[in-house]
């Protein structure tokens, strides 16, 4: 599906900074909160997406009865979207997690193994990990790549994303 590069890059652009930071009550400033992000995200992308496409774009799909899942041992995992054929393993086209910049290294971790795993076992084609929020430089890279290096994951499977501001598209990093 060729589309999705700038399906992704092209939706990131129209999330608005009120999904980017919510704002708290009794907070000094807003904060990252990754579902509110990935919903509008979602939203973003199905309004781009093609309608002559055997791809879905499905959210948080549940893995948990997933029959030959189960037997990968990868029936816990609850991906933030999945673009695929639903019904047909064959149909396995991009995985992808997405983390803000304040995100734990175990969250990371946790997020680079779910990528790995569909990626290796469960037949996706991509893998993508989108950050979204600005760090100076290449520190979201480093970031990334510090956790990769703990948890022996083999970063080089995977597509790193960034969506710094609102109003800018994302991009692939590495």
């Amino acid at each position: 599906m060729v589309e999705l590069d700038s399906i992704l890059s092209e939706a990131a652009a129209h999330v608005d900074k009120m999904y980017f930071h919510l704002r708290i009550d009794g907070g000094d400033a807003p904060i990252f909160r990754e579902r509110v992000y990935c919903y509008e995200l979602y939203h973003q992308m199905r309004l781009l997406w093609p309608k002559t496409t055997k791809f879905f774009l499905n959210g948080e799909v549940d893995k948990a009865a997933h029959p030959i899942l189960r037997k990968l041992d990868a029936d816990k995992a609850k991906p933030d979207f999945l673009v695929h054929t639903p019904g047909y393993m064959t149909g396995n086209y991009a995985i992808i997690e997405v983390k803000h910049i304040c995100a734990t290294k175990q969250g990371i971790i946790k997020d680079l193994k779910t990528l790995i795993k569909f990626k290796d076992q469960v037949s996706y084609q991509r893998g993508i990990c989108l950050i979204y929020g600005d760090l100076p430089g290449n520190e979201v890279l480093s970031k990334v790549c510090e956790a990769a290096r703990e948890a022996n994951i083999e970063l080089r499977k995977i597509e790193l994303w960034q969506h710094k501001k609102p109003g800018e598209m994302a991009v692939r990093i590495s």
